[in-house]
């Protein structure tokens, strides 16, 4: 199965003090080195642009991320993100537009998501989004 890469675990593998002890950093080098699929779209590519500055940071991240197949939302991704969006606040959850994107297209593309971000593993409780866990051994 293909993983998505959230921005917030790739905003902290990104960072020069990355904190490797971070299980979904650690998750994201191990697929990484493994050649595992991973996916991502302009919108997470956009995120981190906007949080790192400096010509270096954002060749880093250009670089990282150009061998990465992009997807492309269409239109009935975004009808589907609003429909995300509104079953997620019907059950008492508010998350944002983006992440309503990003968990449409995670369910979309059947990928699991990688990420820190909780308000995902609290719209997982009313979609069919598949998240990534830690083994347990």
């Amino acid at each position: 199965m293909s993983l998505f890469v959230d921005t917030s675990v790739w905003s902290l593998a990104l960072r020069h003090d990355a904190p490797d002890r971070v299980v979904e950093v650690r998750a994201l080098i191990g697929a990484l080195e493994h050649g595992d699929p991973i996916v991502t779209t302009g919108l997470v590519l956009q995120e981190l642009l906007q949080g790192f500055s400096g010509p270096r940071s954002r060749e880093l991240i250009l670089d990282r991320f150009s061998a990465l197949p992009l997807l492309a939302p269409d239109r009935s991704d975004h009808v589907a993100a609003a429909e995300v969006r509104n079953i997620c606040r019907r059950s008492g959850l508010q998350i944002g537009t983006i992440d309503a994107l990003i968990a449409q297209l995670c369910i979309r593309y059947s990928l699991m998501l990688l990420t820190t971000d909780q308000d995902f593993t609290s719209a997982a409780r009313h979609l069919p989004l598949k998240l990534w866990r830690p083994s347990r051994k």
